[in-house]
Formats: structure tokens, C-alpha cells, sequence
């Protein structure tokens, strides 16, 4: 289909969060790209996670907006001022095609702003059934196929094309086949049911060391670093790391041997890296929202299960050092 004039010239992707979310959507733009490489692709995104689109050297423009620090101060002019400068830029440009692939009340209302044929999930296909209301064309996507994949067949199907086997995130540069001498253990998650037993990690953590690899603990909140520091305490080596953007938090994840981590949006940018990883589950279904990418990965664990040390140490057994 490349070249086809048929195809949209302009695109807006309308994917403002969570973290997760927005890497799982990456792929997309890979997938347009590959259709026509000169098709310009707008990202609407939530501030904070602003720096994943940038991520992909196939994203032209990014259009940020702050819904989440806007409802908290709903009444204040600053944010009213900001909603204006945000529909503002929503509408500069007239797209081909919108696209919100999150299919929530909020993202359809966010794409609404912006100038183009509006095309979504249907009521069947939308996580909140109500957005569909807002789309000039809706369609109809498998709730029980993965996160990224749907995704991918919504694109494909607003699009008029069959998303490839190749799965591409667009944002990893090549590898050594070995990797670092580090392991980021990422340790921290939205909610306390999908932690992993602080002892578990403890235990890992020397396992890891005893290797010959320097555990790496990374922490956003001041909970979660002080999580990182006790942690870190009880590990020879490891290291508890200081608070960093995604941008530097990426570079660490790429240039590390091997990650562990839980439900975290973070364990997905570490596999859309390219670096080997392990994530563990112990909440959810890891089939629906696990990490999936073209390198090596697994998921562990599941809702009600909470896979041990040796079960990811199992798993890790072909990447780890040759004992000195």
C-alpha cells in the first residue's frame, strides 16, 4: 500500500496514558509508517509520559496535555488558560484521520478538539462504551486479545490495512548480544497487590550479585525510593537509584543485561528496548496486559499467583554470567 494516495497524508494518535498504555502504543506508528513512510503522525499525549512518543523517530509533532493535573485544580484561570492554549493546538493542524486508541469518555472528548475524521473503537470494543458516541466511524476489536495488539488491528482496521507479523516498537537501538553488567530490578507499582515480596527481591538480588551483575533499583515517589534504599541495604553491590526522566530511565533500561520487574509501565519499555526481561504478576492477567515484544521476555505469575525466586531465576539461567 506504500505510496497509495488513498492512504492519510496526516494523522493524529490520541494516546494521553498511563505509562504502559503509551508504549503499548508505539507500534502503531510503525505499522502506518510501514504503509507509507511520508504520512505525518501527531501524538496527543498526557504530559508526563510525553517523552515515550519521542522516543520514536516516526512521530512528528506531540501535542501534550495535563487532564489529570487539570482536574485537580479545575477552578483555577492557569488551568483554564492551559486547557485553551491545549485545544488551541488541537486544532492548528487538519488531519486526514484522528484516532484515539484508548477509547475512554476522556480521550474521545480530547480527540473531538482536534480537526479530521474521527475514528475509534465501538461500543463493543471501547473500554468505556460511551466514547464511541464521538467517532464519525467505529470498529470493533477483540477485548481478549493483548493490549498492543489491539492497538495494532484498530489502526489497521480505521486504516484499510493488515497490521505484518513484525512486531515494532521503534525505538530500540541495536544491541551487544551480552549486554551490560547491570540488572534493573524494578521493584515499585501503581497498586500494593502487585508488588513482589520484599524478601523475594532480596534473595534475587544477591543471587544476581553472587554473578557478577550490580542490581540496579530505581524509585519515582518517595515511598518508592525509599523502598529502592532499604532494598538496596540488604544487596552487595546494589545500587538504590536516584530519581530520573524517562528519557535517562530508558538509557538504563537499553544498556542493562537483564530486567525484572512487576506490573510496571516500565517492564514494558524495557522489553520495547530490546533488553531481556522478566515480568512478574501476582494481580492481573498477564495474557491481556503482559509485556510482548520481538526479544526475549517472559511473564511470570497471574492473578492470585506469585511466582517465587527460583522460578525467575530459572528463567534468567541462560543470561546469567558463568559463575567466577
Amino acid at each position: 500500500m506504500t505510496g497509495d494516495c488513498r492512504f492519510p497524508r496526516s494523522l493524529l494518535l490520541v494516546k494521553t496514558s498511563s505509562l504502559g498504555d503509551v508504549i503499548h502504543n508505539l507500534p502503531v506508528v510503525s505499522d502506518v509508517l510501514a504503509q507509507n513512510p511520508h504520512v505525518q503522525i501527531d501524538w496527543v499525549v498526557e504530559e508526563g509520559f510525553a517523552d515515550i512518543p519521542r522516543l520514536h523517530p516516526g512521530v512528528h509533532r506531540i501535542i501534550p496535555v495535563a487532564i489529570r493535573r487539570w482536574r485537580r485544580k479545575l477552578w483555577s484561570p492557569a488551568t483554564w488558560r492551559e486547557i485553551g492554549a491545549a485545544r488551541k493546538a488541537l486544532a492548528e493542524t487538519v488531519y486526514d484521520v484522528v484516532l484515539d486508541t484508548q477509547g475512554l469518555l476522556k480521550s474521545a472528548l480530547v480527540a473531538r478538539q482536534a480537526q479530521g475524521l474521527h475514528l475509534g473503537h465501538n461500543r463493543d470494543s471501547a473500554r468505556e462504551p460511551g466514547a464511541a458516541r464521538f467517532y464519525d466511524q467505529a470498529f470493533f476489536v477483540p477485548k481478549t486479545l493483548h493490549a498492543v495488539e489491539r492497538n495494532r488491528r484498530l489502526a489497521g482496521a480505521a486504516l484499510g490495512y493488515t497490521p505484518g507479523p513484525e512486531l515494532d516498537y521503534g525505538i530500540a537501538p541495536a544491541r551487544t548480544e551480552q549486554g551490560g553488567g547491570s540488572a534493573v530490578l524494578l521493584t515499585a507499582t501503581s497498586r500494593d497487590d502487585k508488588l513482589w515480596p520484599e524478601a523475594h527481591w532480596v534473595n534475587l538480588g544477591r543471587a544476581l550479585a553472587s554473578r557478577g551483575l550490580t542490581p540496579l533499583l530505581p524509585g519515582g515517589s518517595a515511598k518508592e525510593r525509599e523502598r529502592a534504599r532499604r532494598l538496596a541495604a540488604q544487596i552487595p553491590g546494589a545500587q538504590a537509584v536516584p530519581p530520573m526522566g524517562i528519557k535517562d530511565l530508558a538509557a538504563m533500561l537499553q544498556h542493562a543485561r537483564l530486567v525484572v520487574g512487576v506490573d510496571t509501565g516500565l517492564s514494558h519499555l524495557a522489553v520495547a528496548m530490546n533488553t531481556p526481561t522478566v515480568a512478574l504478576y501476582t494481580a492481573t492477567d498477564p495474557g491481556l496486559t503482559g509485556v510482548l515484544g520481538q526479544s526475549w521476555h517472559r511473564n511470570l505469575g497471574g492473578e492470585g499467583q506469585v511466582p517465587s525466586v527460583q522460578d525467575v531465576l530459572t528463567q534468567l539461567a541462560p543470561l546469567l554470567p558463568s559463575r567466577s
